[in-house]
């Protein structure tokens, strides 16, 4: 359990945040791939200070529910999109919902607040043989595409899908040559998300050769995602990684 402050915060666009946590206790996080996860623990509004859990296991679960909700913090799981240890700070990225928990605290967030976080770990590993790569998300999965992208090597061709809330949220990335990234927004419209890049996945072009596919959203898409592949475009299953990030019409304990 590592407890930090935050430093800064920058909205992105309309429905994206960023949120610099910072501290000594960052050089106890070992960064170990690029879609590093984490639980982000923070105080509900009106709270001054922030009661972690003291354990660094799973049976912080058990411990952290039978804190009275008047003294226990919000908790949910979110990728880190950059850490700089040498600074003694990470970066998180937020897709802002509405009036949710998170986004209010978001929202709110100053120099000074306290902050916690757990690693979880990662699931994105490209493997040697990897001759390209596709990258499939919802706007929760955009801050571990953005850091996959970072490591990825120009070389390496690679297919991007992502959808967004709204246009408004779609922004210029700074991505490898051999990159292409295609955008989606629901803007509005009665669709479950992860269905634009869902029904988009089905007709495009997959990377020649063997390549790796990471999957992450709404916990339907990352499971269509691969269930498509395998079943439709012969792709085998353990050239794909997927992870389900939430699930819609769920919300997260705490």
């Amino acid at each position: 359990m590592i407890t930090l402050e935050v430093r800064r915060r920058e909205f992105l666009t309309p429905g994206f945040a960023s949120v610099t946590l910072g501290g000594p206790a960052v050089r106890d996080l070992v960064v170990a791939g690029a879609d590093q996860a984490v639980r982000l623990f923070f105080p509900r509004e009106g709270q001054t200070a922030l009661r972690m859990p003291t354990v660094s296991n799973e049976a912080w679960i058990a411990q952290f529910m039978l804190v009275p909700k008047s003294v226990r913090p919000w908790v949910r799981n979110l990728t880190i999109r950059r850490a700089r240890p040498a600074d003694d700070e990470i970066d998180i990225e937020f897709a802002l919902h509405g009036d949710s928990p998170m986004s209010s605290w978001v929202r709110r967030a100053a120099p000074g607040d306290p902050a916690g976080i757990f690693d979880i770990g990662t699931v994105y590993r490209l493997p040697e043989h990897a001759e390209g790569q596709l990258l499939v998300g919802d706007e929760t999965a955009l801050p571990a595409v953005l850091s996959i992208l970072d490591g990825t090597p120009p070389s390496l061709p690679t297919e991007v899908y992502l959808e967004v809330a709204a246009e408004a949220d779609i922004r210029p990335v700074g991505a490898p040559a051999g990159t292409r990234v295609h955008w989606f927004s629901r803007d509005g419209a009665d669709l479950r998300p992860g269905a634009l890049v869902l029904d988009a996945l089905r007709e495009a072009p997959l990377p020649s050769g063997r390549f790796h596919t990471w999957a992450a959203g709404e916990s339907r898409l990352a499971t269509s995602v691969r269930r498509q592949l395998v079943d439709d475009r012969g792709v085998p299953r353990r050239d794909i990684s997927f992870i389900g990030y939430w699930r819609l019409g769920r919300s997260a304990p705490g």
